[in-house]
């Protein structure tokens, strides 16, 4: 049993890699395939899961006598786990480089919402660009953090998957609706059915221990864009940013959920440029065999 296959090497990790084992093989199999699928997604998810624990813990003990501000604390603080996930090999340098591009575009459009009043951050930062805390673009960033190291640790397998060129057509029309809504008609049920007719016949194989299962992209993207309106939510609570008008807290919207779910077919693009998306073996050697 090699329960942690994929997962990022190093002698720090050994010890909880032999743990890990120990305890699944007291488990039946089924069972331990799914609490080893849970780890695996609590692992891929790290850096977004720490970028949400700095805000959470920042809320809860935060004096705003301190010498520095919540804002740029956070962004120095995720610049530091940046630096470690590429010291620690957890990361590769071309990984990075898209997260850097996510990093960007997301930040950009923060720029675009906040001075179209979508929302604000109420608190001061040193470290921010026309009312824009810079440690914002990481949140975004975490996204394509995930995607990368998940696509990596699940050893993922596409079948169906469209041209690129079509794939980056769509992720831009999404990514310039975010912007055009506020002076054009909004074209994001368009979008959605775009995502369906695209993406509809991707199926994403994976592998959590030997055996490969699937699930549909859509599906995938679906339950994605759930945890991430989740986590928005941890993120409205803790007053990182307000919706305007918000003056205690309330759910976000669900409508925000079709929001994330759009854009994570921009972030799965922006992640596809360095991790190509690959057949399942099976598939491969069929194309090899009637090429």
């Amino acid at each position: 049993m090699q329960p942690l296959r994929n997962h990022e090497t190093g002698p720090f990790l050994e010890p909880a890699r032999l743990l890990i084992r120990r305890r699944l093989k007291r488990l039946p199999p089924g069972l331990a395939e799914f609490v080893l699928f849970g780890l695996k997604q609590a692992w891929s998810c790290l850096f977004g899961a720490l970028v949400l624990f700095l805000i959470i813990a920042t809320k809860l003990v935060w004096n705003a006598e301190w010498i520095i501000n919540r804002y740029d604390a956070l962004f120095l603080m995720a610049l530091a786990i940046q630096i470690v996930f590429l010291r620690l090999k957890m990361e590769s340098w071309d990984e990075a480089k898209v997260i850097l591009i996510y990093h960007v575009t997301g930040t950009c459009m923060e720029i675009f919402k906040v001075r179209m009043g979508s929302w604000a951050y109420p608190e001061d930062a040193i470290f921010q660009i026309a009312g824009v805390p810079l440690f914002s673009g990481f949140m975004y960033a975490s996204v394509g953090s995930y995607m990368a190291r998940a696509i990596r640790i699940f050893d993922m397998r596409f079948t169906h998957y469209p041209p690129f060129a079509l794939t980056a057509l769509l992720a831009a029309a999404i990514y310039i609706n975010f912007y055009s809504h506020h002076y054009l008609p909004d074209i994001r049920i368009g979008l959605f059915a775009a995502t369906l007719l695209l993406f509809g016949r991707v199926r994403i194989y994976f592998t959590v221990e030997q055996k490969a299962r699937w699930m549909p992209l859509v599906l995938a993207a679906f339950f994605t864009s759930i945890f991430l309106w989740i986590a928005e939510n941890i993120g409205t609570a803790t007053g990182i940013w307000l919706y305007p008008g918000q003056t205690e807290w309330h759910m976000v919207s669900l409508q925000k959920m079709g929001s994330w779910y759009l854009l994570l077919y921009v972030s799965f693009v922006l992640v596809t440029i360095v991790c190509k998306p690959k057949l399942p073996d099976e598939w491969s050697a069929r194309r090899a065999a009637t090429a």
